[in-house]
């Protein structure tokens, strides 16, 4: 299992260079650039003289290759440079943002946990019952609302239906952890509830194979109690392919972090790459690309390596 897990950490830097390549490049495809975002934001004119210097105090009138060599160099030795706008060291950016985009994506990934196991597992035993349509109509439904809209309507309907409006001013986990967490509990229910509708499925799926297993039979034949077959018998057995779907859904709980930051008022690393995104700060962009696709490779290791925790007959080679 060890140069299994070395031979995936190898691949870390593969994957971040390549993703480095594809974000630089591809942010350069868009229109405009820092200097011109800075002028309109400062509301100083569009005189060429001083979009051209700010260019070069900012290292944006070297050659594409130039800049991103240069880039490479810095972040090889872990300098990420400073923000273009605000002046601030990336890291630091990064180092508020993080904690509250990660806070984010663990109460979702918690919630639809939480939610999608048990709906599944009972929608299999219930097969072909009310239980069952019932548990398919909530899953279909959540994968077929958007993120932002489920988002939007959590924000809107309890403010039309009860006059209440969560807080939309960011309440540090330090300074009030029970209002941090009624904070993010609605964008973490959003989120989550696309993760629910899928595991569900999965789930359901995955034991409704393993419970006509041979072996399952047997166990009924035993006369052993309901409980002890479905948890400690048929779940654990179909558990390999929800725990991949999980892996496979923190990309997309990245990408509904940023929708929710946003629709919440949340400063968080999505947010913020967003921003980086229209104002053209590459610099605060690629720092937070890095990180974030950091995060997504090491989640797929802890996945595979789950793997041969759940069924001890895997072997890594």
């Amino acid at each position: 299992m060890g140069r299994y897990i070395a031979r995936r950490l190898l691949m870390l830097p593969v994957v971040l260079l390549g993703v480095s390549l594809i974000v630089f490049f591809m942010v350069r495809l868009v229109p405009g650039d820092a200097a011109i975002a800075m002028i309109e934001e400062a509301n100083i004119g569009s005189d060429q003289q001083v979009i051209e210097k700010i260019r070069e105090e900012l290292g944006l009138d070297k050659p594409v290759l130039e800049q991103y060599g240069d880039w490479l160099w810095n972040a090889l030795q872990l300098d990420l440079g400073n923000a273009f706008f605000g002046g601030q060291s990336v890291w630091s950016n990064i180092g508020r943002s993080f904690p509250i985009t990660l806070e984010l994506a663990l109460m979702s990934l918690i919630i639809g946990i939480v939610i999608a196991i048990p709906l599944g597992t009972l929608a299999a035993i219930k097969a072909d019952t009310w239980v069952d349509y019932i548990a398919r109509f909530i899953t279909v439904m959540g994968i077929s609302v958007p993120d932002f809209i489920f988002g939007m309507a959590l924000l809107v309907l309890p403010a039309i239906w009860f006059g209440w409006l969560p807080t939309i001013v960011y309440i540090p986990f330090v300074d009030d952890p029970l209002g941090n967490i009624k904070q993010f509990a609605l964008p973490a229910l959003a989120i989550g509830t696309r993760l629910t509708s899928t595991l569900s499925r999965m789930t359901r799926s995955s034991m409704l194979e393993v419970l006509r297993q041979d072996y399952i039979r047997t166990a009924w034949a035993k006369g052993l109690r309901q409980r002890v077959v479905i948890f400690r018998h048929a779940l654990k057995n179909a558990m390999i392919a929800p725990i991949t779907i999980i892996g496979t859904q923190v990309a997309f709980l990245i990408g509904g972090t940023i929708v929710s930051e946003l629709i919440f008022n949340l400063p968080g690393i999505g947010r913020s790459t967003l921003v980086s995104i229209e104002t053209r700060d590459f610099k605060q962009l690629m720092g937070n690309t890095l990180v974030l696709a950091t995060g997504i490779v090491l989640v797929n290791i802890l996945v595979d390596l789950s793997y041969g925790w759940i069924d001890p007959r895997i072997r890594y080679s």
